[in-house]
């Protein structure tokens, strides 16, 4: 029985690649792509693929809060990563999100293939130059006690973020989420009491630099 695989990559062109390599493979059966993280959720639950391959940086929703509405709402299914983001943040939010792979987009195609396969059949896939990335966050944590805690937000509240810094309105952000604008602007007033952040300016900076979206050139 061939793998059945999900693609959700907000470049088409990227999709177009991997479902070409992938299609090739005897054993796997590409059964969607997708461009956004919320078409990878309504996908998923829909048809049920065994792996999804989830890039991160994605409009509307990212691969990280996508990842974690996957495995929630449809058990069974696998996510991989396969990102150009290799730092140690983005590695360990989408792993806590519950990924079981993670691939930087530099890595072989051959790579791709096996790490598919090993998610699939339970196990964990990281390549060598993200499995340094997690030992190098291990090694940190455990010397540096003393290091400042970073500020914790609902996924709500990183879902409304991510929306307000790609210039959607209240009543957009609202009527994605099937909530009131009263609701959205109160999501607003908290994250930036939270953040100690006064103007939807200085919240976008923040949602770049956090990685929850980033500005197309």
């Amino acid at each position: 029985m061939r793998i059945r695989v999900l693609l959700a990559d907000d470049h088409e062109i990227v999709r177009g690649g991997l479902r070409s390599l992938l299609e090739q493979e005897s054993d796997m059966n590409v059964v969607a792509d997708v461009g956004d993280g919320q078409s990878a959720i309504e996908l998923s639950r829909e048809l049920h693929p065994d792996v999804v391959v989830m890039d991160i940086s994605m409009p509307g929703l990212n691969g990280t809060m996508a990842a974690k509405r996957i495995l929630l709402e449809s058990p069974g299914v696998k996510v991989l990563a396969l990102s150009a983001h290799t730092d140690r943040r983005f590695v360990s939010d989408m792993l806590q999100a519950g990924a079981t792979g993670y691939l930087p987009k530099s890595c072989a195609p051959e790579e791709l293939a096996k790490a598919i396969r090993e998610v699939h059949a339970g196990g964990i896939y990281l390549s060598s130059k993200i499995a340094g990335v997690v030992v190098e966050g291990f090694v940190k944590a455990a010397f540096c006690s003393d290091e400042v805690t970073e500020v914790s937000l609902s996924d709500r509240e990183r879902e409304v973020l991510q929306l307000i810094a790609e210039g959607k309105s209240s009543k957009e952000i609202g009527m994605v989420f099937h909530i009131s604008v009263r609701t959205v602007d109160t999501h607003r007033q908290r994250l930036m009491d939270k953040l100690g952040i006064h103007t939807i300016a200085e919240l976008t900076k923040f949602a770049i630099r956090e990685g929850l979206t980033e500005l197309e050139d």
